[in-house]
C-alpha cells in the first residue's frame, strides 16, 4: 500500500485536529489543548501563517500528519525547520508512515539548504527515541528547554 504525502490544506484542518487529539491522548496530556478546528485552520492556512502542515495518506485515507515551522540558528547562518508534532494513528503505525513523513522533511531541509532539522520528544517516549536513533538522529542533551505561557508569559510581559 503505497503511502502519499502532501501539504495539508483548510480542508484538512478537522483530520489536523483529531490527530491532535489523538497525540495529546497518547502523551497523556488529552485536556492541555486549547486550541479548535477554527483556530487551527486559521492559524496554519491563513496568509500570514509562520507553520506549515503535511498529510500522510494511505489508500486515499488520511493516517497521520507533521506540523513544521522553520526557525534560524545564528551560529550557521541559515534556516531550519523544526518538526512540532509528528503523529500517525496507533492503528496504522509500522508501516513507514512516521519514517516517511520525517524524511520528506529532511529532503526539504536539504534542498532548501537548510542547516538543521531538529524536534522534541518526550524523554518517557522510549519507541519514538529508539526509532529517531535507529537512523542517526541525536538527542541533544546539554540544553534545556524553557517556555513561557498563559498566565506567566502574560505577567512576565507586562511586568
Amino acid at each position: 500500500m503505497p503511502l502519499k504525502i502532501r501539504n495539508a490544506s483548510p480542508q484538512d484542518s478537522q483530520t489536523i485536529f483529531n490527530f491532535i487529539m489523538e497525540l495529546a491522548i497518547y502523551e497523556k496530556a488529552p485536556n492541555e489543548v486549547k486550541t479548535t478546528v477554527e483556530e487551527i485552520e486559521n492559524s496554519l492556512f491563513s496568509s500570514n501563517a509562520v507553520a506549515k502542515a503535511l498529510i500522510c495518506e494511505e489508500e486515499g485515507v488520511a493516517i497521520g500528519f507533521a506540523v513544521y515551522f522553520y526557525n534560524y540558528s545564528t551560529w550557521l547562518g541559515k534556516k531550519g525547520i523544526y518538526l512540532e508534532d509528528l503523529y500517525i494513528s496507533e492503528s496504522k503505525r509500522k508501516r513507514g508512515a512516521g519514517k516517511a513523513l520525517l524524511k520528506y522533511l529532511a529532503q526539504k531541509a536539504v534542498q532548501e539548504d537548510c542547516g538543521r532539522f531538529e524536534w522534541s520528544c518526550l524523554d518517557w517516549n522510549t519507541p519514538s527515541r529508539e526509532f529517531y536513533e535507529s537512523f542517526g538522529a541525536v538527542a541533544k542533551t546539554e540544553w534545556i528547554g524553557y517556555r513561557l505561557e498563559g498566565k506567566n508569559l502574560e505577567k512576565f510581559a507586562n511586568s
